[in-house]
C-alpha cells in the first residue's frame, strides 16, 4: 500500500482515484474546485480544496510523505507546470505529470516531472492500433519498438506444437502465455505446447513483425 497526491479532480484525475481505491491505496487528492473535491470523497482517504500553485498550501500538505505525487491538473498548462517544478522542490519522490500537447511532455520533463502520461495520445494509439486490425485483440504497449499483443492463432498453426512452428526463431516473436476460449491464461509454454482452435496468444515483439507474422 502506498501514500498518493493527487492534485486535480477532473474526470482524469477522478478515475485514477477510483482506480487506485480499489488497489487499496492511501490517497490524499486536492482541487480548487469544491464540487469536484465532494465528489471524489467516496474514493479517498483525505481531500483538501487549495491551490496547489500556493507553495505554502503545499508545504502543508507534508510532500516528502507521498510515494507517488500525480499532478492531472487539465485546462491550465501553467498550473500543471509550476505544481509540477514546486513538489520536485519540495522533496517529491516521484511526479507524474498529465500532458495535453506533446510540447507540455517536454516542458514538463525539464520542470520537475519523473514521468508524463498523455492519455489521449496513449489512448488513440492503442485504439488505432486495437481496433484497425481484426486479428489483435489487446495490446499493451512495453517500450517505444515492442509491445505484448493478444492475437488470434493463425489457421495454419491450429493443431501444431510451438516447438514445431519454430515461432521465436523464424519469426523473432516470444510466446508469454496462451489464454484458451473460456479465458483462463496458461504461462507453463513449452516446445510441445499444441494451438488449439479458439485460443488466443499473448506474444512479446514490435507491430510490424506481428503484423506480417499474424497475416494482419
Amino acid at each position: 500500500m502506498k501514500n498518493i497526491l493527487i492534485i486535480g479532480l477532473g474526470r482524469f484525475g477522478k478515475h485514477i482515484a477510483m482506480q487506485l481505491n480499489q488497489m487499496g491505496h492511501e490517497i490524499m487528492a486536492v482541487d480548487l474546485n469544491e464540487e469536484r473535491v465532494e465528489k471524489v470523497l467516496p474514493f479517498v482517504t483525505n481531500a483538501q480544496i487549495g491551490d496547489s500553485t500556493d507553495a505554502e498550501f503545499l508545504k502543508s500538505l507534508g510532500i516528502g510523505n507521498y510515494d507517488i505525487c500525480f499532478v492531472t491538473i487539465g485546462g491550465s498548462f501553467q498550473n500543471s507546470l509550476e505544481t509540477t517544478s514546486l513538489l520536485k522542490e519540495l522533496g517529491a519522490r516521484l511526479v507524474i505529470s498529465r500532458a495535453e500537447r506533446d510540447v507540455h511532455e517536454k516542458f514538463l520533463l525539464r520542470n520537475g516531472a519523473d514521468k508524463v502520461i498523455y492519455p489521449e495520445k496513449q489512448v488513440a494509439k492503442w485504439s488505432s492500433i486495437r481496433y484497425a486490425d481484426d486479428r489483435i485483440l489487446d495490446y499493451m504497449e512495453v517500450d517505444a519498438s515492442h509491445a505484448i499483443f493478444e492475437v488470434e492463432i493463425p489457421y495454419e498453426w491450429i493443431g501444431k506444437t510451438i516447438g514445431k512452428l519454430d515461432i521465436r526463431k523464424k519469426h523473432n516473436i516470444n510466446i508469454l502465455a496462451v489464454k484458451n476460449e473460456g479465458g483462463e491464461i496458461s504461462v507453463a509454454i513449452s516446445a510441445d505446447t499444441v494451438l488449439n482452435d479458439g485460443s488466443t496468444l499473448l506474444v512479446l515483439g514490435d507491430y510490424k513483425t506481428i503484423q506480417k507474422c499474424f497475416h494482419i
